[in-house]
């Protein structure tokens, strides 16, 4: 199957095993790189011939692992290699759609962006073909790739002048008007586009829910999904955090005694800026990472919190998924840091005053490490998941149960080539086919199968609701719909009211 795109030709490859056809490393813009470093995405240019799109594209320059264990043998050198994985040419997506032949037109959309910290993560990790299974071939699968760390996400007022703040997310954006334009060719409907993510990912949802105040301009996708919802601190561009990051990048940089310090970067060998990207990485506070969205003030105009409480949102619907315990994995688990002084490690802009609230919500929680767990994980993921929910009055709330429902352990239980641990099939189907349904009917209850045994969801704000995903202890399905909690209610509203602090 050959589609032509105007600016190239590109002939997908069929998988017999799983009836999908797909493209794979369809570029979508030109290679951000030499005076393209650091700008705003480019269309890409006129090339000839036909393109085998059989190969997955490379992944985009990335860093180490901020938390990871390996961090003393990242600094001795003994796995530096592994900081060069990846490269800047790598403005490529994947389409993935059901069948051999001519494509079936008009099936709805979904555009998956990939998680990471905005500092890793790949397209070729997640096989559209498992979503395709999922839904009985009734849509089309789009993977992302986008820029990422500091060559995506540095901040500053030199970048606001001669580059681009947020490019990363202007990628995404970039992508998403190639979808509006090309996706019809493929057999999509670009007015059935859902938009959905996974950690970085579902926070890159939420920054193109709230971009340009919720009116972006033509109409980029019709619903949104999230699976944990990333927000961390998102200061202005030109906050003092924000310039003394881009200083700290431009003196390990070594153009620190350029005359344009943007221009030195920008010719900077990519192995240096990796390297830079990695050790700024492993400085930050455990499990956070630090080259991330900023208020830019065109594209992102406000701290997210303040255009969801105005109600300012693209899209219609939203489905918006969390795991019981989202915290654990970025959080030192030998730390001594009390609640106040975690949160004030957390989030630098907080006061002394807001540090002693955050000690009392959190004081019967646990020990310091498991209030550890609970801070990060409702202020970074959780909190913000309400946030959304609360901005969108069609808006579902799921959550991912299944023991020890950590951070990303959701991912496999929907990209199922992954390795569900917990293989029930009638729980597979069960999540799987609630965000497919969503993203077919923007309603989790219009099921497509009828062997689905999800009970009836209702809507968040009817109640505050959500649909609980677990397993009991002798390995049966457990899926209900269940109240919040009041006490992580009460806990979320204190993170809203003190966002101008957290910078949320």
């Amino acid at each position: 199957m050959i589609i032509d795109l105007g600016y190239a030709r590109y002939q997908g490859t069929f998988d017999s095993r799983n009836n999908v056809t797909n493209f794979l490393g369809v570029r979508y813009a030109s290679a951000p790189v030499g005076n393209l470093r650091f700008s705003a995405p480019r269309q890409p240019a006129i090339t000839p011939g036909i393109q085998l799109a059989d190969t997955q594209p490379s992944s985009c320059t990335s860093s180490r692992n901020p938390f990871s264990t390996a961090r003393a043998s990242i600094r001795e050198g003994q796995i530096e290699t592994s900081v060069m994985k990846g490269t800047e040419d790598c403005l490529f997506l994947n389409v993935h759609i059901p069948g051999e032949s001519r494509p079936i037109e008009g099936l709805p959309v979904i555009v998956w962006i990939h998680g990471g910290g905005y500092s890793a993560g790949s397209a070729p990790a997640y096989p559209g073909s498992d979503l395709i299974r999922a839904s009985g071939n009734r849509v089309v699968v789009v993977v992302v790739q986008y820029r990422l760390g500091l060559f995506g996400f540095l901040p500053g007022t030199k970048m606001k002048e001669g580059g681009a703040l947020n490019a990363g997310l202007l990628d995404q954006d970039f992508a998403l008007r190639w979808v509006q334009t090309h996706i019809s060719k493929f057999g999509g409907d670009p007015e059935k586009v859902v938009i959905w993510g996974e950690s970085a990912g579902a926070g890159s949802v939420l920054q193109h829910v709230i971009a340009n105040d919720g009116n972006t301009d033509p109409k980029l996708f019709r619903a949104a999904m999230t699976s944990s919802t990333y927000l961390p601190s998102q200061y202005a561009y030109n906050s003092r955090i924000s310039e003394a990051l881009y200083n700290e990048v431009v003196s390990q940089a070594n153009c620190a005694e350029s005359i344009n310090t943007l221009d030195c970067l920008r010719s900077a060998r990519t192995e240096v800026l990796a390297t830079v990207n990695t050790n700024i990485s492993l400085d930050a506070f455990y499990g956070t990472f630090l080259f991330v969205p900023v208020i830019d003030g065109s594209f992102i105009t406000q701290r997210p919190t303040e255009v969801l409480k105005q109600g300012k949102v693209n899209g219609e619907a939203l489905l918006a998924v969390v795991n019981t315990n989202e915290g654990d994995m970025f959080v030192d688990q030998k730390t001594d840091l009390d609640a106040a002084r975690y949160s004030g490690q957390l989030f630098p802009e907080l006061g002394m005053e807001q540090e002693r609230e955050v000690a009392e919500k959190y004081e019967s929680l646990g020990n310091s490490v498991e209030q550890a767990n609970r801070i990060m994980g409702e202020a970074i993921f959780t909190c913000p998941t309400y946030f959304l929910l609360d901005a969108f009055p069609n808006a579902y709330k799921g959550e991912f149960a299944i023991p020890p429902a950590l951070h990303s352990h959701d991912i496999s239980y929907y990209f199922t080539s992954w390795g569900p641990t917990f293989k029930n099939p009638d729980l597979l189907a069960a999540f799987s086919q609630s965000f497919i349904s969503f993203v077919i009917s923007l309603d989790p209850n219009a099921k497509f199968d009828s062997t689905n045994v999800t009970p009836q969801w209702r809507k968040f704000r009817e109640g505050q609701e959500k649909m609980v995903f677990n397993r009991t202890e002798n390995e049966k399905v457990d899926i209900r719909l269940m109240s919040d909690d009041r006490g992580l209610v009460e806990r979320c509203r204190f993170w809203e009211s003190v966002g101008a602090f957290t910078g949320q």
